[in-house]
């Protein structure tokens, strides 16, 4: 089985064994594909991705690698943006963004800062309580907001009734 992936015009795209690479305009998306049961081959321009078996785990592996280069295409037209919302009840939480770390200060009251990694390029924003993630890989964005979401997580209690922390409240939406 065959999975075609089509290289949009003004793109420029390199494939050396499993890592591809795709640039356009100064924007560079770049992945490594840690798969033994598919080949990839780029031929004029689009990228085909075969399944080395016919068995089902490895045709869905073939078609989830063809999604994910359809996925590094478009953040290069259109950056990927996760909004995320900070939610307290009594003690206001700080948020400041260094270089590569987000520090959440005062959850619950807590003493020490918790931290959250940025991954990849992806460009954090904090706007009163709204928290914006941004960038050109759908994964490195969506796992920096993620990271976000579990440095506030509260261990030990209901969390019915300690519901502060950051949440995500709008993920990019997907396109057919």
């Amino acid at each position: 089985m065959v999975e075609t992936v089509e290289i949009p015009a003004g793109v420029q795209a390199e494939l050396a064994g499993n890592d591809v690479k795709v640039t356009a305009s100064g924007k560079a998306n770049s992945r490594h594909f840690r798969s033994t049961g598919i080949a990839m081959k780029k031929d004029g321009e689009k990228i085909e991705i075969w399944a080395l078996s016919e068995r089902r785990n490895v045709l869905a592996e073939a078609k989830s690698v063809a999604t994910h280069i359809r996925n590094m295409f478009s953040g290069l037209s259109k950056p990927y943006e996760y909004k995320l919302e900070i939610v307290y009840s009594h003690f206001p939480m700080n948020i400041k963004v260094m270089d590569k770390v987000v520090e959440i200060y005062n959850l619950g009251g807590a003493k020490h800062p918790r931290k959250a990694k940025i991954v990849g390029d992806s460009k954090v924003t904090v706007k009163g309580k709204d928290i914006s993630v941004t960038g050109q890989s759908k994964e490195a964005v969506g796992q920096t907001a993620a990271n976000m979401e579990q440095a506030t997580k509260i261990k030990g209690k209901d969390i019915r009734v300690f519901q502060d922390g950051i949440y995500i409240t709008a993920k990019p939406q997907r396109e057919m």
